[in-house]
């Protein structure tokens, strides 16, 4: 059975605006105000953004100069309550992507999502975008002893869908989805239209795409 399998944030769908928004809730707790170095710029710093909430925390508290990794422990589960609080208030799905996923079912494709985003949050996110239908399964960052780039999330959302880990893909934006597809020995595709751009050809993924109407062409060249 051939397989599609998907990264959530930065691929399927811009969520940088609510995780910056959670991440300046904290650091308005924190005591940095709106003027703060601390805050974080929705669009300068989405890169980061799609990185994870320590990631989005250590940054912030860097350009402070207050950067101590137990506050970053701290505070990490305070700003995923908050992101789980308003999820879905700025992120939106990227241009193509339902029309792409339905395309790829319509054709006998399996499609599956493997992000290192938790697994509780992507369920949710992924009701209130109303797709979570549209994909067999889904593997997030805490439903394994280990996450992305380790293969094992992605061969198992693979097994979970009742595919051939052989004739199966993945589609990202980072580096990360390109060390995932690797060590898995699979193709990656790699989106252009995320946070880090064109810069994503420096990876050398097997696939590029720069909207998603250019997926299924690639994933045909790729697996056939």
């Amino acid at each position: 059975m051939r397989t599609v399998i998907f990264d959530l944030d930065g691929t399927l769908a811009d969520t940088s605006g609510d995780l910056i928004a959670a991440a300046n809730w904290c650091f308005s707790e924190m005591g940095y105000d709106a003027g703060s170095a601390a805050r974080l710029d929705p669009a300068g710093d989405a890169h980061t953004a799609f990185r994870g909430a320590r990631a989005m925390l250590k940054l912030g508290l860097e350009r402070a100069g207050a950067y101590e990794a137990e506050v970053v422990e701290r505070w990490y589960p305070q700003l995923l309550a908050a992101y789980g609080a308003a999820i879905d208030v700025h992120t939106r799905l990227y241009p193509g992507a339902v029309e792409a996923v339905e395309g790829l079912r319509g054709d006998g494709w399996r499609v599956g999502i493997c992000t290192n985003k938790p697994e509780g949050l992507a369920e949710t996110l992924l009701q209130k975008l109303g797709i979570r239908d549209m994909f067999g399964a889904l593997i997030g960052a805490d439903t394994l002893p280990v996450r992305k780039p380790d293969p094992l999330p992605y061969t198992e959302v693979v097994a979970r869908l009742g595919g051939d880990v052989g004739r199966s893909c993945l589609i990202g934006d980072t580096e990360t989805d390109r060390k995932t597809a690797a060590a898995a020995g699979v193709p990656c595709i790699l989106v252009t239209f995320g946070p880090d751009g064109e810069a994503v050809r420096d990876l050398a993924p097997e696939g590029l795409i720069g909207h998603f109407d250019e997926l299924a062409g690639e994933v045909s060249r790729l697996i056939g």
